[in-house]
């Protein structure tokens, strides 16, 4: 038998190399380059594999080309409508990720079951066999009689059931365990997962089909695969928070065909997983009465503000080298705005270790949670609590300034809808006309902001 040759595939880019070498050559990234078998395929393979998408046509002037909406179908589930802009779109390919048994093939499986009601549907199981996709079913009480159900991991056998079985809607469970016969790697390779979704990505243009593709992601979080895998694809969903909890959320990375950042919140139960209508009260923790390193911020989610409650606890450091901890928020800002604090407003926590966290396990991207950060944590320096019905938001630069965050309009009128009678906000974002029951306080300086709080 003649020796399979080797190769080195950029676990990044998805460029080859015929040897191994620290830095890729295609993209620059360090020690990405893992080895795998070079891939065979007969002639008549690669001219099937590499058919162009749509009939060719002519050359035609942009500004001729009449714009329209893409219609979308509705998947039942009203939070993963929203994550997805409003619902599935025929030919789209939507990649979703997350931890092993965060709830990826249980919503799937409750969408097509939801979805079957009134188009054809199918089910590719890779990982599970259907004795077991039926067990999940029949404990979730779905109504699966028009589910179809295909246990493969062959991508030829896939497609052929594709093609007779002429599905709406495809689940494809998971990417990492389909295989195609044109290649001699084993299931998961960086080549396997490339050529597959390549495969299926063009197969759903060509016929029509929406097609999800579940998608494994390693140790650090990332979808595992070549990066080129999330660009192949329309729509990137990926879920987060801790298994422990019993609340998911979901949130787009990447949306062809609708906005990113969306939100989707679920709660799991024994029912499956079930949408949040009001999230902000997960968010949000019962006190009794005000304690002190407590802030409530709005914080904008895609196209829906949520309030979430930002603690914080400064405690005297015991080592020289006192410890900067945050969850849920980005750990350098946080070193950068204890230095704004000390240079612009007098308080200094050099001394002091910080532990910020964003509560209900959320996940703060947005600069506007600068300013609700550092109330927290001078509120727990100074042990005195904020004023009872606050609510803040707003980005703070390294002049002490405070800066406006977009949409502040909807986050305050979200804030006076859940009963917040005070607003600490930019000065840039106070409103024209004012919000029944809102009292505004309007600022544009770090010092200002903890003077107008000191005199309350």
């Amino acid at each position: 038998m003649a020796k399979l040759k080797s190769m080195f595939v950029c676990s990044e880019c998805g460029g080859t190399s015929p040897k191994w070498a620290g830095k890729c050559p295609h993209c620059g990234a360090w020690n990405t380059l893992d080895e795998t078998t070079a891939p065979t395929a007969s002639p008549t393979g690669a001219a099937h594999r590499y058919a162009p998408l749509a009939a060719s046509s002519p050359v035609r002037k942009l500004s001729e080309i009449e714009a329209r909406e893409t219609p979308r179908f509705p998947t039942g589930i009203d939070e993963f409508d929203r994550v997805l802009g409003g619902g599935m779109v025929a030919g789209g390919v939507i990649l979703i990720g997350g931890d092993p048994g965060i709830g990826k093939s249980t919503l799937l499986l409750q969408a097509l079951a939801s979805l079957s009601a009134s188009r054809r549907v199918l089910y590719v199981s890779g990982e599970e066999s259907g004795d077991q996709v039926a067990l999940r079913a029949t404990r979730l009480g779905l109504e699966t009689g028009n589910v179809d159900l295909l246990a493969e991991i062959r991508l030829e056998a896939i497609q052929a059931a594709l093609t007779d079985v002429a599905p709406e809607v495809a689940v494809i469970d998971s990417i990492q365990t389909v295989y195609s016969e044109q290649l001699t790697s084993a299931p998961g390779s960086v080549a396997q997962v490339r050529e597959c979704a390549a495969q299926l990505t063009r197969f759903a243009k060509q016929r029509g089909i929406t097609i999800v593709l579940i998608g494994h992601v390693t140790k650090e979080g990332a979808l595992a695969g070549p990066r080129v895998l999330e660009h192949i694809v329309d729509t990137v969903l990926y879920f987060e928070g801790d298994t422990h909890s019993s609340f998911r959320l979901i949130r787009a990375f990447k949306n062809r065909f609708g906005a990113v950042n969306e939100l989707g919140v679920f709660a799991m139960t024994d029912r499956g997983l079930r949408g949040v209508p009001n999230p902000s009260a997960l968010f949000l923790s019962q006190h009794d009465q005000q304690v002190p390193g407590s802030c409530v911020m709005v914080t904008q989610e895609g196209s829906r503000p949520l309030l979430v409650e930002i603690q914080a606890l400064v405690d005297t450091a015991h080592v020289p080298n006192p410890r900067r901890l945050s969850v849920g928020l980005e750990g350098n800002r946080l070193a950068m705005l204890l230095a704004v604090l000390h240079r612009h407003a007098g308080v200094a926590a050099f001394d002091q270790d910080v532990f910020v966290n964003a509560v209900g396990g959320v996940k703060i991207t947005e600069p506007a949670a600068d300013l609700p950060v550092l109330l927290a944590i001078t509120s727990s320096m100074r042990n005195r609590a904020l004023p009872k019905g606050l609510i803040t938001f707003g980005e703070v630069g390294l002049a002490g300034e405070i800066r406006p965050a977009p949409r502040g309009q909807e986050r305050l009128r979200e804030a006076a809808k859940l009963g917040f009678s005070i607003a600490l906000i930019p000065k840039a974002n106070a409103p024209r006309q004012p919000i029944e029951g809102l009292e505004i306080w309007a600022v544009d300086r770090l010092d200002a902001a903890l003077d107008k709080l000191r005199g309350v």
